[in-house]
Formats: C-alpha cells, structure tokens, sequence
C-alpha cells in the first residue's frame, strides 16, 4: 500500500507542478516547479486510535533549510496530502534531538477536533489546516496569493466557534466577549447561555476560557481553546492545568491560540517539568491564528458541497 500511495502522490505532484526531481541522497525528497519547492514525503498506515507513525530524518530536513519547502505526509485511503510548512516548524525541530537513529519521531493523530501533528520532545500542534495542495502551490505560484492578515483577539474567537457550529457543537465563549464578536468572515452563530452541570469545581476557570466546544445534547466539553494574543502563554497553560488537575477524567482537546511568532514560547513552556508531571504535555496543542483562518476556509466549503 505504501508503494501505491506514494506513487499517486508522485503522479499528483507531476501533474500539478510539471517535471519533479529526486534529489540525491533521498528516497524521499524532491524538488518541483523547476526548482521553486521541496518536498519532503513519509508515509504511514494508520494504526489504532487513529494514529501515523514517521521517521523524519535529520539529514533530510537540513536539506530543506533555507528552502521553501513542505513535509509531505501521507496514508492509505488518504483523499488529500496533508502539507506542513517546514519553515513553521523549523525551531520547532531545532529545539529537540532526533533519537538514536538520526530521526525524528513524529506522530499524526486524527481528531474530531483537528489533526495533530505530535513531535517528540516538542510537543503537539494543531494541523488540519494543511489538508491539500495549497500549500505547495502557495510555495509554486507565490503571486497568486496576497498578504497574512492581521487577526484580533476576537476575530479569533468568532473563527473557531464558527468551526465548532459547523462541526456540530455547542458553543462556549463568556458573555463579555459576545458583543464583540465580528460577522465579517463568519455566519452568524448562538453561544451557550450556561456550561454543562458537573463542572461546579472549575466553574470558575471554564467561565473564562476563550472558546470551548461541547458535544451536542451532552455534558461533554471536547475542545477548549485559550487565544493568547498579547497575554503570556504560561498563564493560558496554568488554567488548562488547573482543570486537567481537578478533573482528570475530561480529556478535551487544550489548544493554545496564538500568532507563529510563539510558536517557540509554547514548545518550551509545554516543557516544563509541571506540565509534564501533570500529563498535560500530552493533551494541549499548539493552534496558530492562520491555520485558524484556514481550517475555516475549508469547512465553509465542505459545508457549501
């Protein structure tokens, strides 16, 4: 299965880019556009729990540095690549080791809410942006596509309870923030008046959490979000912890909102050693304010098909 998904990918990337090249040294890597990209493609099947296993080898990504370049990772019965920036996570690779074999072991898990991309020794960041092609043709065809915008606070905010609506969750933001919610980019969604009952021991914690998503028809919270926008991204970790402590059998999804530029903050402050006595390095994710924005994007257009 391996062999046949990798060569579809290959066949895909031909007929969009034109001739690709191997580069030398790699089984793995080319380049395409005439040179304007690299690729780098791993593959897996897809084990229990919903979960790929790669080995991403440290000699091949320093092949990607100074390049533009993605990471490539693919799967059986897989309807779109998912393409992952290298130059996002960059730092991300720098700040850890590879094990002894020289790779770096990375894992993608497929959730309700969002695919992750797990890097060991690093951490878990939120991926489900990156399904497709456009970040390569972004890399082919820099022309087509204009400027990042600027995001507030609350345009975030609006963005990810607009996912969760489409997704069919109740929706969680506080009562200070709904007036502030803009329409502009989002259809119009209804918030929660009151969290689930059972919660009484964090109440106080879930009230301000920025966005929270909640199973339809239950108590169940599947997602909370904290956008940190200005506000130090240890102080968002401390409240997920403050949950995670008191109650431990939740499991949601923590994400940590935030531009690219705190990537790096949060890979070290999800390191510290009480967030790893606590497990909680193992449940929050990293979530930029782009991948928001474009994760958004598809789902209106799934939602439109």
């Amino acid at each position: 299965m391996a062999n046949v998904t990798k060569e579809s990918f290959l066949k895909n990337l031909s007929q969009r880019y034109g001739t690709i090249r191997k580069l030398d040294g790699s089984l793995s890597l080319y380049e395409v556009g005439d040179g304007a990209a690299r690729v780098y493609s791993r593959y897996s099947k897809i084990h229990s729990k919903n979960q790929a296993f790669y080995g991403l080898r440290e000699e091949d990504l320093r092949k990607l540095e100074g390049h533009a370049a993605v990471i490539c990772f693919l799967w059986e019965d897989q309807k779109e690549p998912l393409s992952i920036p290298f130059s996002e996570y960059e730092d991300v690779f720098h700040s850890t080791t590879p094990a002894g074999d020289g790779q770096y072991k990375s894992q993608i898990y497929l959730k309700g809410s969002g695919a992750e991309l797990y890097i060991a020794g690093a951490g878990r960041f939120n991926v489900e942006a990156y399904f497709g092609w456009n970040e390569i043709d972004s890399l082919v065809y820099p022309s087509q596509y204009g400027p990042i915008p600027d995001f507030t606070h609350s345009q975030i905010q609006t963005l990810l309870g607009s996912i969760g609506t489409i997704k069919g969750y109740d929706v969680w933001i506080p009562h200070n923030d709904r007036s502030k919610l803009g329409w502009a980019s989002a259809n119009e969604f209804a918030c929660c008046d009151t969290l689930p009952h059972g919660y009484e021991s964090v109440g106080h914690i879930l009230q301000e959490i920025d966005v929270i998503w909640i199973e339809r028809g239950s108590t169940h919270l599947r997602a909370l979000f904290e956008v940190e926008h200005s506000t130090p991204i240890y102080s968002g970790l401390l409240r997920f912890n403050d949950i995670h402590l008191v109650v431990p059998n939740l499991h949601p999804r923590y994400s940590i909102v935030a531009n690219d530029a705190r990537r790096a903050a949060f890979v070290r402050q999800i390191n510290r050693p009480t967030f790893r006595a606590s497990g909680l390095d193992d449940l929050c994710t990293f979530f930029e304010y782009v991948d928001v924005a474009k994760w958004h994007i598809r789902m209106k257009k799934d939602e439109q098909k």
